[in-house]
């Protein structure tokens, strides 16, 4: 018998079908590579096979992207009414930045347009560094990401090279702890508030520092009681809903 995933509250006394139209709670660990879009797509795809429904709502509250892995929080059927909710909360993230260069992205997704001394900084500085960034805070997103200019997604047009202004966000970081310093690249734990940009924070850490940085590696391991803990695969979840339906 495969084990239920933890985060999803099975009624016996209905049907598979009205358990997850009456709303349910997925915590799935995305992989690499895909979008958040992507696994909702995949997950309401499972759930229509698998139950045999033409329709059921799913959707995601906090978006990674497809650079990221961990924790997305999945809410199916009337659990979509509560995205907001969801989406609003503190989320915890680790993961690494790169010193010594800059991409267009902020992450890897691009290749390497610039490179920076990196002789100037030591352990000292990139502790002293941290610091700024704890608090309340106005942060300018990257032009690779969802947020809308005029109707048009900020990536499309960064994309084909059109340039983009992007209005500051309001954000909060609670924490910001160094776990690991190799060479160029630095490992940390941030909890930071709803619309922080951790890419974005690894380019503002690289001017601090007077040169430059990119984000190699994210993972989000919480969003407010959620936990990276309790998550399963995609894999996982489809293997248990067949053995749910045939029971």
């Amino acid at each position: 018998m495969i084990t239920k995933p933890r985060s999803l509250l099975i009624d016996p006394g209905l049907s598979p079908l009205e358990n997850f139209k009456n709303g349910q709670l997925l915590l799935i660990d995305k992989p690499l590579s895909w979008s958040s879009f992507s696994v909702v797509n995949k997950i309401r795809f499972i759930i229509k096979y698998e139950l045999d429904v033409k329709k059921i709502k799913v959707g995601h509250a906090g978006t990674l992207d497809p650079l990221a892995t961990g924790l997305l929080v999945i809410c199916i059927g009337k659990k979509t009414k509560e995205i907001g909710g969801f989406t609003g909360q503190n989320k915890t993230y680790i993961g690494t930045f790169t010193l010594g260069a800059t991409t267009p992205s902020y992450d890897k997704e691009t290749e390497i347009d610039q490179v920076y001394p990196t002789d100037h900084i030591d352990k000292q500085l990139i502790e002293n560094t941290v610091n700024l960034f704890i608090g309340k805070q106005e942060q300018i997103p990257p032009s690779f990401s969802a947020k809308k200019v005029d109707g048009v997604r900020a990536y499309t047009s960064a994309r084909a090279g059109k340039p983009i202004t992007l209005k500051p966000n309001s954000i909060e970081v609670f924490r910001f702890e160094l776990t690991a310093i190799r060479d160029k690249e630095i490992d940390f734990i941030i909890q930071a508030s709803k619309g922080t940009y951790i890419r974005s924070i690894a380019n503002d850490f690289g001017k601090q520092l007077g040169s430059g940085a990119y984000l190699s590696a994210l993972r989000r391991t919480q969003s407010g009681d959620f936990s990276i803990e309790n998550t399963v695969s995609i894999a996982e979840f489809e293997s248990w809903i067949k053995e749910y339906v045939k029971d």
